[in-house]
């Protein structure tokens, strides 16, 4: 695999410690050797090279003396050279020596290197040689111990760094700055916030402004709010739908993205009975022929499915059916487009339903004969197929049955007897469209008190299912795959999104569609809602995690966070620990592993951080 290494696993070396130890006491007696050298051809030529000091090593005669210095000069340049070429490096200390040895013959004869020793054995008593002698001594013992106390330390050093450090058993690590820009968190000007990070006396923020989705584990009083929703929304730019129970986000931001951000702020309060909510009307997104019929099953799938459970028994499938049947029926040919009519139409006090079904299979829903529809046997009709479909399969069964499925649908339908709900949903005050394609940017706050929201839940169901659905619908997958064609970009802020119930939608859309930040409270309300094996978190790239209040989602972190190795030192004496002097002191380095963040430190996480 090419690219960075992920870990560092030990790595066979040419060190050991038997070469360690060879080559320290190798490198001092190079240095001891060369020391003496030195200092036995300087106290030669302070002695003007007398006659009593024997015959010399090496001797160059006159002509040859010009040549010695250039000489020196190449063979110390080479030296230079060397120096930069790993594998050339002990040859470059051998061309110093000999350049050395060079110059030194340029001065005068090359004595053999211990003759020192022997000459201040021989004339030490000599007269006016005594300080000769004395700084002798000293230029030889200086290096030489200096050479021993730094041969110690580099092959301490070195033993150390026998294997270096490795990720033997996991490579987590807590990031530092080099990785938070890579990641392209820091220096960003848009994105959604996802935490700051304190270096020194400088905090950056951290914002998040790629396709990939960011899921937050956020209990409630966390700090969420001010810390990730509220600073995104009043810096994102483009349009943003927003899960905003009790409306705090709607009070401390809609201001400023309407006078600051240039946005068109609406807020959807299906119970507000004061005029201040937006209108929405479901019923007004279905698209005509051929679009409707999957428009309508779309709502009908929300509208039986309320809680998000999925299983349905029969009397619930034939009911979504009647109700495809009355949504078509409604849009084509009552005065009231809207679920409330759709109500109105299957509990009419005036007529009975084998009544009502009867009108739906004769109405003219296409007068002008514009879609060309026909009916089951092949021939032209006026009458919506679908519509007449279901009027007819109703009608063919039984009464009691009849009474049942015509009972479930009402059922479904029952929010909006709510004369306030069936006012916020008789029209439409923006369309889905208006989201993306809108000439401003467009906010939605949808703002549900907390005692509403079990039962208004199918609504927000069935509007995100309708936002989600036109997203997907137009896939872009030419200049950044997984875009959809939009003026606006939107994001989907959805915090405490798994008391929606499961929106398989939602679950399926984090895989092709950019623009989501969810926040749930704990593992637990996510697994109540899409199970065990949700595809939720392994959709969201970016997570932040506070401090989790539940041991599943503690250790569920601490997962991710992984494992780090720690390097540990271990001290063996023996002897007696009364001495003033330990002679017998071992010691050696050990890796283990070690959570990164166990799951009590997930839960012991400060208020004021995450991860």
């Amino acid at each position: 695999m090419s690219g960075p290494t992920l870990y560092r696993l030990p790595v066979a070396r040419g060190n050991t410690a038997a070469g360690i130890y060879l080559g320290a006491v190798g490198a001092v007696a190079v240095i001891v050797f060369l020391s003496i050298w030195a200092v036995t051809q300087l106290t030669a030529y302070r002695l003007h090279f007398h006659q009593a000091l024997g015959a010399p090593l090496v001797t160059i005669g006159t002509p040859h003396l010009e040549l010695l210095g250039p000489a020196a000069v190449l063979i110390a340049i080479l030296g230079v050279g060397g120096l930069m070429m790993p594998p050339w490096r002990s040859t470059a200390v051998m061309l110093f020596v000999l350049a050395g040895a060079l110059l030194a013959l340029r001065v005068g004869p090359l004595y053999a290197p211990f003759n020192f020793f022997v000459w201040w054995w021989r004339l030490g008593d000599a007269r006016g040689t005594e300080e000769i002698w004395r700084q002798g001594a000293w230029l030889v013992s200086v290096p030489s111990h200096a050479a021993v106390f730094v041969a110690i330390v580099v092959a301490v050093r070195r033993a150390r760094r026998l294997t270096g450090p490795t990720d033997t058993h996991g490579s987590a690590r807590w990031a530092t700055r080099a990785d938070l820009t890579a990641a392209g968190l820091v220096g960003g000007t848009s994105g959604v916030y996802v935490g700051a990070w304190a270096e020194k006396q400088e905090t950056l923020y951290l914002r998040h402004d790629g396709p990939q989705h960011v899921l937050a584990f956020a209990p409630s009083r966390s700090g969420k709010g001010v810390g990730l929703v509220l600073p995104t929304l009043l810096s994102w730019p483009s349009s943003v739908v927003v899960n905003d129970i009790k409306g705090e986000n709607w009070a401390l931001t809609a201001g400023w993205r309407r006078d600051r951000l240039g946005s068109v702020c609406l807020k959807f309060h299906p119970t507000a009975a004061d005029g201040s909510s937006a209108r929405y009307n479901p019923l007004l997104e279905v698209r005509p022929w051929p679009d409707d019929v999957r428009d309508a099953q779309l709502i009908a799938d929300m509208l039986i499915d309320p809680d998000g459970q999925g299983s349905r028994d029969h009397w619930d499938l034939t009911a979504h059916d009647l109700l495809v049947g009355t949504i078509l029926h409604v849009l084509y040919a009552e005065r009231q487009k809207n679920l409330h009519g759709c109500l109105t139409l299957l509990s009419d006090p005036t007529r009975t339903i084998e009544s009502t079904l009867t009108t739906m299979l004769k109405t003219v829903h296409d007068p002008e004969r514009q879609y060309g529809w026909v009916d089951g046997v092949g021939h032209p009709t006026r009458t919506h197929p679908a519509v007449s479909g279901a009027a007819r399969a109703l009608l063919n069964k039984s009464d009691n049955e009849r009474s049942s499925v015509v009972s479930s649908a009402v059922k479904f339908l029952n929010l909006y007897r709510d004369p306030v709900v069936a006012r916020n949903t008789a029209t439409s005050d923006f369309a889905v469209r208006d989201l993306m394609h809108h000439d401003r940017r467009v906010s939605l706050y949808l703002t549900i008190p907390p005692s509403d929201i079990y039962r208004t839940r199918p609504l927000l169901r069935l509007l995100l299912q309708q936002i989600v659905s036109r997203l997907t619908e137009t896939m872009d997958f030419g200049e950044r795959q997984g875009s959809h064609r939009s003026r606006n970009p939107i994001l989907l802020m959805l915090d405490e999104f798994p008391t929606l119930g499961r929106m398989d939608v939602l679950q399926t859309a984090l895989a092709y569609l950019p623009g989501y930040g969810l926040i749930v409270q704990d593992l637990t309300q996510l697994a109540h809602a899409y199970g065990r094996y949700e595809a939720i978190i392994s959709n969201c790239h970016v997570r932040v995690a506070f401090a989790a209040n539940k041991v599943e989602t503690a250790k569920l972190i601490s997962d991710m966070v992984g494992t780090m190795t720690v390097h540990k030192e271990t001290r063996t004496y023996t002897g007696s620990r009364l001495n003033p002097v330990l002679m017998h002191v071992m010691a050696s380095e050990q890796e283990t592993s070690r959570p990164l963040l166990t799951p009590d430190e997930v839960m012991r996480i400060p208020d004021d951080s995450a991860l």
